[in-house]
């Protein structure tokens, strides 16, 4: 979620209406436990593109969430903006990396949705169905969940989501950049929140149905810190299990814009430790500037695939010239 003038309505300032709760990740095996993560390899060229001018998506593509399907096919739902709104749009691959065939737009702003949407969702499922919870609105912005079974027609739900905390809090001025994962019982949400000062970071919370959560009363579980990597904010985050730790990356966003991406570990998925250091910086043309929006797949081979948006220009939410990229991760 990028900073961007913000409307004071009396109304906004209202609590909101998510509950919280203190619970953690369910403790992972620690035999040959991981410190850091290396880069193996990052593709020079983008693996998504801008469309014609005419299209969705003609002047930026960002945000994937690459999802491996029953078929063995994988679906990107990914953000295209078209110069005046966001929309979700979807490429397939047989194998994750290249050639991505786009089928479209899939889902569109609606009603109080306004002309922002699917800005870093998240897609999550089995062969029967799909959610995907998805950034809806840019004043006060909420996360909201929409269920598919063939990717293309697209159920909005009408009630729950996870909305905007209390006044005053870490997260009273929007919520955004949901990331899902499941283990046990619950599906887990990390996301990115807003306060009146403009200062983003990063909180977690929980829910059964994906529909109604509960917030960790711990959030915000990272905070900004003093590195010049994220002195600007924290957004975007991509959490997974790898080698005995979680591990989370996440969007750092420098001053003057320039975004990289930053990791942290953590044993429960609460308490996160950044790994000194640990900078994945743009290192061709097209992402020299910008790089974000990270997505992964951990591999039957322990590599860890990662998705990211990349731009040439410092922009803090859209016309970067935004393009999708691929790594591969490995933690040791």
């Amino acid at each position: 979620m990028s900073p961007r003038p913000l409307i004071f309505v009396a109304l906004l300032m209202l609590a909101g209406c998510d509950s919280a709760v203190h619970f953690r990740l369910p403790p992972l095996a620690q035999n040959e436990r991981a410190s850091t993560l290396e880069v193996v390899n990052s593709e020079a060229a983008p693996v998504l593109t801008p469309g014609a001018p005419s299209e969705f998506d003609a002047v930026d593509v960002l945000n994937p969430s690459v999802l491996p399907r029953p078929d063995g096919k994988y679906w990107n739902l990914y953000s295209g903006f078209d110069g005046k709104t966001w929309h979700t749009g979807l490429a397939v691959s047989g194998n994750g990396h290249t050639p991505w065939t786009k089928l479209g737009r899939v889902l569109s702003p609606e009603g109080s949705e306004g002309d922002y949407i699917a800005a870093n969702g998240t897609a999550f499922g089995g062969p029967a169905e799909v959610l995907y919870w998805y950034q809806a609105g840019r004043v006060r912005p909420h996360i909201a969940l929409a269920r598919s079974t063939d990717g293309k027609t697209w159920k909005k739900e009408t009630e729950g989501g996870l909305q905007p905390g209390p006044y005053r809090s870490w997260d009273e001025f929007g919520v955004a950049d949901p990331y899902v994962i499941q283990a046990g019982e619950f599906y887990y949400l990390y996301y990115t929140g807003l306060d009146r000062a403009q200062r983003q970071q990063l909180g977690m919370a929980r829910s059964r149905d994906g529909v109604h959560w509960e917030k960790n009363a711990a959030n915000p579980i990272l905070e900004l810190g003093s590195d010049p990597l994220d002195e600007g904010g924290l957004g975007e985050p991509a959490v997974f299990a790898a080698r005995g730790s979680y591990w989370m990356l996440y969007t750092g966003r420098m001053w003057d814009e320039q975004r990289r991406i930053g990791l942290a570990r953590s044993d429960d998925g609460v308490t996160w430790t950044r790994v000194p250091g640990w900078v994945f910086a743009g290192r061709e043309a097209w992402d020299r500037k910008v790089v974000c929006d990270p997505t992964v797949e951990v591999q039957p081979d322990g590599t860890i695939r990662m998705w990211f948006g990349g731009g040439d220009v410092a922009s803090p939410d859209e016309r970067l010239n935004g393009r999708i990229g691929v790594a591969t991760l490995r933690a040791r």
